[in-house]
């Protein structure tokens, strides 16, 4: 019989069935959970991490940069302000391709290759979503080409901000300096948290000296913008700290006189306030304008300045350092009088040279045949007598000489609060063994005592000087800021001499009073129409050396190898509001070119408008007499 064959397990399948149903049902509820877990820890656990990058995408944090302080002078004019200003920016993370955006804007607006190239330095050194200069004075019509296109430039906006200016111009380039925008160097030394959002900073003068005040402190804001990185609204902001505003001691208008008083030659002018150390004028030309340089000023218009004879980016009143000349001679005559060398009565033979003991050199005096037979004290400053100071300084010696002008600021830096002040030479026995690795001769000592030789000052430094002898022995550190959010600054006292009695005070300030007074006074063409009294010394130092026995003629030299003209004075005399330098490069002679520009300066300050001053044009040779 044949056996019959089962077709369908039904059991068995129904065992596989369930099976399958149960791993089905296992592997369902297992990715269930393990997506209600992964679902949990991003909504729950990882809430606020995700939070953080959703906000980030759309909420970014951007610095607003603080407006910078203001700049006044002495009353109330204004020196340095801030003015709007469009600057082309980019968001590189917001960008398609970088090339192809900086290849569009190029053909809507003029990119030149350095603004490229300054960019990509920006760009490699800028944090993540900030934006990047590109162009800086964009203008309005740049501004409407690239606001039409925007669709094809995503992540490129116009930035306004304010940017510095300086209105006027070249009158106060060396004394307020300029900001530029932020070097890569300055980036790895400021703080870049205070700075971002900001371009610039102060690089020279005023602006670097007191960058830290000027510059305030940065302020942010949280906004919400869409995915073309385009702001829809601002979620929370905190204002920027402005920087403080300054007023300086300086004196516009007297600043815009002592220019004009030098406008077509090389020279300084740096008018002082003796009684407090402020600086009412400080001027160098020829100058430059210091806008040129707030924005990246261009190749050729750079190279113009830095290649013109004339020097118009070196700071003659700081960075000048030329012989002091006859103007030293009243500190000398002080230093006789305090260490007893000589006494105002005491006279010196004058028969128009010197020699030292042994030796036949002979040390000629600048007058021909001398000042007569013998002269004082008084005389000698008067009419600027070489040989008396030459006999003067032998007696000091040079250590007497060093110790003394150190004690009217001389051989270092006045400690003004502006940058690259230059130290001058206030030569010593010492300073000759370290720098020319030599012993000292008793003829270099000569030679300092008319202001010559090794002997070398800054016009700031004989200004400072001339404030001790109008202020009868106080030294300050001369400042050019006066007050700052109208809290005022004091000058710092260096040192005061006490030690020297009035007697010697007067001697010296009779003997300057008489350089303009008397008859014989080397700038009495000065006196003529003057209503207070004023007590100058005159200068003139040699450029190059004349040979023993010759004459010195300018119409055998070159312009630039004439005698530099100085002049130094205070006034008025009997109760001193204003000490003046003034030296002219090339100008032959102190008492007809530096002086007739300190009188000017004078009479804007004490009188208020200056008055028709004598040039050695309008008056006969004989008048002028000068070293």
């Amino acid at each position: 019989m044949t056996r019959r064959q089962q077709l369908k397990n039904t059991h068995y399948e129904r065992r596989v069935y369930r099976h399958r149903v149960a791993i089905s049902i296992i592997f369902v509820v297992t990715m269930i959970s393990i997506l209600i877990a992964r679902y949990g820890q991003l909504q729950i656990a990882d809430y606020n991490i995700y939070k953080t990058h959703s906000d980030r995408n759309r909420i970014q944090l951007l610095p607003i940069a603080p407006k910078r302080g203001l700049i006044f002078d002495r009353n109330g004019v204004l020196l340095a302000e801030n003015i709007p200003s469009y600057t082309l920016t980019v968001v590189k993370e917001r960008l398609g391709s970088l090339d192809e955006t900086l290849a569009i804007i190029g053909e809507l607006i003029p990119l030149a290759e350095e603004d490229i190239e300054q960019f990509r330095k920006r760009l490699s050194r800028r944090r993540p979503y900030e934006a990047v200069p590109l162009k800086f004075r964009v203008s309005e019509e740049e501004i409407a080409k690239i606001a039409v296109n925007r669709y094809r430039i995503p992540g490129v906006e116009i930035d306004a901000q304010l940017v510095r200016h300086y209105p006027h111009g070249e009158l106060f380039a060396h004394v307020l300096g300029y900001v530029g925008r932020i070097s890569e160097r300055e980036l790895d030394e400021i703080d870049p948290v205070n700075y971002s959002g900001t371009h610039h900073i102060g690089k020279i003068g005023l602006e670097k000296y007191y960058e830290e005040l000027l510059h305030g402190t940065v302020g942010y804001q949280n906004v919400e913008s869409n995915a073309h990185g385009r702001i829809l609204r601002v979620l929370e902001r905190h204002d920027p700290q402005p920087g403080g505003d300054i007023h300086l001691s300086v004196d516009a208008y007297v600043q815009q006189v002592a220019f004009e008083a030098l406008k077509g030659q090389r020279g300084a002018i740096v008018a002082m306030d003796p009684r407090t150390g402020g600086v009412i004028a400080m001027v160098s030309t020829p100058s430059y304008d210091a806008n040129l340089f707030v924005n990246g000023i261009s190749s050729a218009d750079y190279n113009a300045l830095q290649n013109d004879p004339d020097l118009p980016l070196y700071n003659r009143a700081l960075q000048g350092q030329y012989p002091p000349a006859s103007t030293i001679k009243p500190i000398w005559g002080l230093a006789g009088l305090q260490y007893g060398m000589v006494t105002t009565a005491t006279r010196i033979a004058d028969p128009g040279w010197f020699t030292l003991p042994n030796d036949s050199r002979r040390y000629r005096d600048w007058k021909r045949g001398g000042h007569g037979y013998s002269v004082n004290l008084e005389q000698a400053i008067v009419q600027s007598c070489d040989v008396y100071f030459y006999e003067l300084a032998y007696r000091l010696g040079i250590d007497r000489l060093h110790d003394f002008g150190a004690r009217f600021g001389l051989g270092v830096p006045t400690g003004i609060d502006n940058t690259n002040e230059r130290s001058g030479i206030l030569p010593s026995r010492a300073w000759k063994e370290e720098v020319r690795n030599s012993h000292w001769y008793p003829g270099e000592t000569i030679s300092v005592g008319i202001g010559q030789g090794f002997m070398l000052a800054t016009p700031l430094q004989l200004a400072v000087a001339t404030s001790v002898i109008a202020s009868r022995g106080e030294l300050r550190a001369p400042r050019l800021l006066a007050s700052v959010d109208g809290e005022k600054v004091i000058a710092p006292l260096l040192g005061r001499m006490d030690d020297v009695p009035d007697a010697y005070w007067d001697a010296i300030t009779q003997g300057m009073e008489q350089v303009v007074a008397s008859p014989q006074g080397t700038a009495r063409g000065l006196k003529a129409g003057l209503t207070y009294r004023m007590a100058a010394k005159t200068g003139t130092a040699q450029v190059v050396g004349i040979a023993a026995g010759e004459k010195y003629d300018s119409s055998t030299l070159h312009k630039r190898n004439w005698d530099h003209a100085l002049f130094v004075a205070f006034a008025p005399a009997e109760d001193p509001k204003i000490a003046v330098s003034v030296i002219i490069e090339n100008g032959e002679h102190g008492g007809s070119v530096a002086g007739p520009a300190a009188r000017k300066v004078f009479e804007a300050f004490l009188v208020g408008e200056p008055k028709t001053v004598p040039t050695p044009m309008d008056i006969t040779p004989e008048v002028w007499v000068d070293e």
